[in-house]
Parts: C-alpha cells; structure tokens; sequence
C-alpha cells in the first residue's frame, strides 16, 4: 500500500464515490470529445471487449488511473471495468478461491503477487508485456514479479519511502537545519522536544493494513545502519527475523515512535498513533504542532487541497540520513499488474500499462511515481515526485524494496504488521521479534 492508494479525500467526483463503495467502473462505456487513437494503434480493436480490474486504489487515485486509460479503451474499443477496494489484500484470496478472479490485479506486494504465480493462478506475462518489462525497468525491478524464471506482472507505480516530511517555514522561524546524518537529526529531534513541540507525528491505521507504517521505519533504519547485505539477508530470511541487529534497529525506531516526548505531535501520546489513519498523519505539520513525518512521497496527495509542496513552500521533505551523507540508500515500494486471464483484449490492455506511454500520461494528472526508464522527470506534478524519479533513475542509488512486501505474505503483511501495532501497544522489541520469527513459514 505503501503507493498510496489509501488516499485522503479531495473533491471526490461520482465515479469515485462508486469505486469506493465496490462499484465496478466502465472506462470504456464513457463519452466525450474525440481522441487521436493513433498512439493506441499497436494496441490493436476489440470491439465489444470487457477487462476487469480490481485493486486497492480508491477515491482520487481510481479516478486519475481510470482518466488515463479512457483514451485508451475508447480507442481499443475495450470496457475497462475498475473496482478499487480497500480490503484489498484480504479479500483477493477470497475472490480466486470463489472463481471470481478478476483479470488483472494491482498487487501492491510482490509477495502477494508471487503466492498466487506458485498457486498457478496468474497467468505468464505475454511476450509483448516482457519486452516492455525488459526496455523500461531495471533486472531488480522486473525480478519482483518473476517467480522461477517466468515473468507474471509488470511494476505500475514506485514510490521511494524514505522521505521525512516537514515545513519548511517551521524550521526557518526556529533556525532548524535539514539533518544529514542520524545524528543531526537526533539533535535535531531533541532540540525540538526541548521547545516543547512533540518533533514527529505518524498514524498507523490503514484498514486491514493497520502497522504497515511502522514496519517501513524500521526497514528503512535497518538499511542506515547494516546495509544494504544485511537488510537483503534479513528480507529472505538468511538471518533470522529476530537477529541482534534488527533488534538494535527496532529499538532506535522505538526510542521516536514509542517516546512521548517525541511522539505523537498534535495527536497525544505515542501510543496515540495507533487510532490516527496514515492518511491524516503528517496534517499536524501544516498547524506546527508536530515538526516532522516519516512517509513516502505518495504523501504529496495526502495534503489538504492547496497545500503547496517545495524548499520555500507549505511543506518539503528530505531523505532519511544515515551516519554518512554519502551513503544512504533509498527504501521503496511499488504497486505490480497481473493478469489471472490469457485474451487478447488483457494483453492489450497489460501492455499499456506496461509502457512509458501510460506512465507519462499518469503523471501529468496528478502526483505519481514510476520506475519505468523512458518517463520524463519534467512531468512530475510535485518537486518531491521529480526527486523521487530522478533517485530511481541513478543507477547509484543503493535501491531496496519494503521489506514487508517481499516477505512470504503471512509474515509481511500478517504477522510482521500485527508485530507492530502490538510493539505500539507496548509490547516489547524482543517479545515481538520472536513471535515473528516462530511465524515465519518453514517452506
């Protein structure tokens, strides 16, 4: 989730209030001025044709997705029919076993995504889908979705998830300097504190996702302090969940997220965070009653409409220091396509998905990222979307996926996200830590 989907409601249209009341949506059957189909030409006609999509998208999201590929199905002559539905990864499973697989899916984890290609459920990715896959992401991108050498899906949207939100006047006013390293912005945490602001601010609810917010601090302190060899050692389960090191980086995180000093800014306590929506989280920056946010840039369309986001605008962000200002890898996630059907009308329409084309045309509606090589940076709708594209594209960005997502799903999005709401709660690092480890699958 992790991309953004669960969204904060801005002025929601129609059709978005259908999407997020699990009412599918027809892209296809829509009217309205003519189009250039040339673009859409390679795509080939299907006439009378029906693609449905479900996902967790919802709200302003859903309805910029299915503005964009309106061209496309009106051109093609296929229906696209979305559903986005906040129980998304607790509910997929329910709907393949009933035999009402939708499809093509948007997984926002690979180990969701992975689960249903051993189950073979999802169907191989076409060849034109691969060569896409191949011309626009990078080997790492594109192994989140191959299982035993087969490609099942293609990446849709990035996000980089190491940002730290902040107002930018907030600092300027109390002479606050943006950190570089982890100690900086320890300082700088205490400095705030000593002013008698509650430095940081988080919210953790997210439906059944609820924790996943946490689970991403500690991923991304875990890179800062052992690596990028240990961080991938622990995601794959080559050292145990519970490893000394991760429990010094759990306990670094607890030292913000579980002090009350510190947290919960403009809530209460920290163990405030627990009830507060992520969606609405980092709204304590705007009133100055909470000085920073640890959140991706799917942030940026969290915001109260008219918030403006720049170095000298209402709100900012910079990337999580590390002890070196030269070394400090980035922590990421993704949403992926995958088709649970093989016709011709899904490939066409996998394969738009699968191009620049599409994630251009994205990007230029709203607030979004994407890996994909062939996108344009220019067309970022927000200065922290244009970094984030640009630390995607620089093949020395020390790139990593959320950990949670790739790990076998009854752990990263089971146990690992339940682990850190109960950690929230007050239980202890390593009583946590066990429970998750004794959790993990032995296959």
């Amino acid at each position: 989730m992790r991309f953004g989907a669960r969204l904060a409601l801005a002025v929601i249209p129609l059709a978005a209030l259908a999407a997020a009341c699990g009412v599918p949506q027809d892209s296809g059957s829509r009217s309205h001025t003519a189009v250039d189909c040339g673009p859409y030409a390679r795509y080939g006609k299907h006439p009378g044709t029906k693609v449905t999509v479900y996902a967790e998208n919802r709200d302003r999201e859903a309805d910029l997705f299915e503005e964009t590929w309106a061209d496309f199905a009106d051109c093609t002559g296929i229906g696209v029919q979305y559903e986005g539905d906040g129980e998304f990864e607790a509910r997929i499973q329910l709907r393949v076993d009933g035999g009402s697989a939708p499809d093509v899916a948007f997984f926002p984890q690979p180990g969701l995504l992975e689960r249903f290609a051993r189950a073979g459920k999802l169907k191989p990715a076409s060849a034109g889908v691969v060569a896409l896959a191949k011309q626009g992401w990078s080997a790492d991108w594109n192994s989140y979705t191959t299982v035993n050498g087969t490609l099942y899906g293609t990446p849709l949207v990035a996000n980089v998830k190491s940002f730290v939100w902040y107002s930018p006047k907030f600092f300027r006013d109390r002479g606050l300097s943006v950190p570089r390293t982890w100690s900086e912005l320890t300082a700088l945490t205490e400095k705030v504190a000593a002013s008698g602001v509650k430095p940081w601010c988080a919210g953790i609810e997210s439906a059944e996702a609820t924790g996943w917010p946490v689970t991403d601090w500690i991923e991304d302190v875990l890179l800062r302090q052992q690596g990028t060899d240990v961080y991938d050692q622990w995601v794959t389960h080559k050292i145990p969940f519970n490893d000394p090191r991760v429990i010094t980086a759990m306990d670094t995180v607890g030292s913000i997220l579980k002090n009350d000093r510190y947290a919960n800014g403009g809530f209460g306590s920290a163990r405030s965070m627990a009830s507060i929506s992520f969606q609405e989280a980092g709204t304590p920056i705007l009133s100055g009653d909470c000085a920073m946010h640890r959140q991706a840039s799917f942030y940026a369309d969290m915001w109260p409409k008219g918030t403006e986001i720049g170095p000298d605008k209402d709100v900012y962000a910079f990337l999580l220091p590390g002890a070196d200002p030269a070394d400090r890898p980035v922590l990421g996630g993704g949403v992926f396509t995958a088709a649970f059907a093989d016709r011709p009308e899904v490939r066409a329409f996998q394969e738009y998905l699968a191009s620049a084309d599409f994630a251009n045309a994205r990007m230029k509606k709203g607030p979004f990222v994407s890996a994909n090589k062939g996108v344009d940076p220019a067309n970022a709708a927000t200065p922290v979307d244009r970094l984030s594209i640009q630390l995607l594209q620089n093949p020395g960005t020390q790139f990593r996926f959320d950990g949670s997502d790739l790990m076998p799903a009854s752990v990263g999005a089971g146990t690992f996200w339940k682990g850190a709401v109960d950690w929230i709660g007050g239980a202890s690092t390593r009583q946590v830590a066990d429970s998750i480890e004794r959790s993990w699958p032995s296959h």
